[in-house]
C-alpha cells in the first residue's frame, strides 16, 4: 500500500460517523502485529517513541531524527496507517514546516502538532501553553510544509487541564480556522467539556484519553469524536515481558521452562517468514 492510500485510509477514518481505537505501535514488530489483528490505524505517541528509541521519559529528549527514522522503520515492515505524535514539531513554527516534511517522507499517515511548550521551560514545574498566535503560526506552518495534500494534520490542544476549557475552545476554533484536518484534545475530564467541545467546533475529534464515563463508542461517535486513545499498554506490556524473562534467566530458569513466549508460529507469521521463503525461491533460487 502506498503512503498516499495509508493516508486516504486515515482520511477515511476521520471522514465517517464511526469512532475506533487505534492500536498503540512502537516498532516494526508492533505494527505488524496491529496490522494483523486487524486495527484500522495505529498511533505512535510521544512517550512510547522515546521509551522505545532512548529508554527515557516523555520530557523532549528524543530528537526529530530518531523520531523520523522509527516512523521509517515501521511504514517499512507494515502497511497499517500511523497517525504519529509530532509534539510541538521540534522547535518554532520554521522547524514544525521541516518537522512536516521529514515524518511525511517517513510514511506517516497523519500527525499532530500541539502548543504545549517544550522543552519545560527553567525554574518552572507546571506545564505551559505557547501563546495562541504562536500556536497559530505552527498550524500554518506544518500545512505549508505538507508536500502531499493526503497527509493528515491535526492541530492539538491540552488547554483543558492546562489553562481552562475556554481557552481549549478558542484555541481549536483558531486552529481550525487555518485549516487543520481534525482536532485533537488531551485532558477532558468530563462529558460536559467534551460536549462543549464538540458544540464549539466543526472538525473531526481525535481523543488523547478521558474518564471512564466517556468510554462507549456510542457516546463518542455522537461528540463527532473518530479516534478514541486508550492509552500505551502494548510497551507496557513488552517491557514486563523482557522483564519476567530475564529475571527467570538470570535466577536459572532454564529456557525450555520459561513462560509466555512467541510461539514458533506466532514469530514466523511476524517475521513474514513465509514471503521471505517466497522471495528466496524466486530471487535466489532456493527451494521452498
Amino acid at each position: 500500500m502506498t503512503y498516499r492510500a495509508r493516508r486516504e485510509k486515515l482520511r477515511s477514518v476521520l471522514s465517517s460517523s464511526d469512532c475506533i481505537r487505534p492500536g498503540s505501535v512502537y516498532d516494526a514488530i508492533s505494527i505488524r502485529i496491529a496490522e494483523d489483528l486487524g486495527f484500522a490505524i495505529g498511533m505512535f505517541g510521544g512517550s512510547v517513541a522515546s521509551l522505545a528509541v532512548l529508554g527515557d521519559p516523555d520530557i523532549a529528549l528524543i530528537t526529530l531524527t530518531e523520531f523520523a527514522e522509527q516512523i521509517r522503520r515501521m511504514s517499512r515492515a507494515a502497511a497499517l496507517p500511523v497517525l504519529v505524535d509530532a509534539d510541538h514539531g521540534y522547535g518554532n513554527a520554521l522547524n514544525v514546516r521541516r518537522t512536516v516534511q521529514e515524518l511525511e517522507a517517513a510514511g506517516a499517515a497523519g500527525l499532530t502538532i500541539e502548543d504545549t511548550l517544550l522543552p519545560q521551560a527553567f525554574g518552572e514545574a507546571k506545564t505551559q501553553l505557547i501563546s495562541l498566535e504562536e500556536g497559530v503560526g505552527k498550524m500554518k506552518a506544518a500545512l505549508d510544509g505538507r508536500g502531499d495534500p493526503s497527509l493528515v494534520i491535526l492541530g492539538r490542544t491540552g488547554a483543558a487541564s492546562i489553562t481552562s476549557l475556554d481557552d481549549a475552545i478558542r484555541r481549536a476554533q483558531a486552529y481550525e480556522a487555518v485549516g487543520v484536518d481534525g482536532l485533537f484534545f488531551t485532558g477532558i475530564k468530563s462529558k460536559a467539556e467534551l460536549e462543549a467541545i464538540s458544540a464549539a467546533t466543526k472538525l473531526p475529534i481525535v481523543l488523547g484519553g478521558a474518564p471512564e464515563e466517556m468510554s462507549a463508542l456510542d457516546y463518542l461517535r455522537a461528540q463527532r469524536v473518530r479516534i478514541a486513545l486508550q492509552g500505551h499498554a502494548p510497551i507496557s506490556a513488552a517491557t514486563q515481558a523482557v522483564y519476567e524473562t530475564l529475571k527467570a534467566l538470570r535466577e536459572g530458569t532454564p529456557p525450555k521452562n520459561l513462560r509466555g513466549l512467541a510461539s514458533s508460529e506466532l514469530t514466523s507469521r511476524v517475521m513474514r517468514e513465509a514471503d521471505m521463503k517466497a522471495r528466496s525461491a524466486d530471487f535466489l533460487g532456493l527451494k521452498k
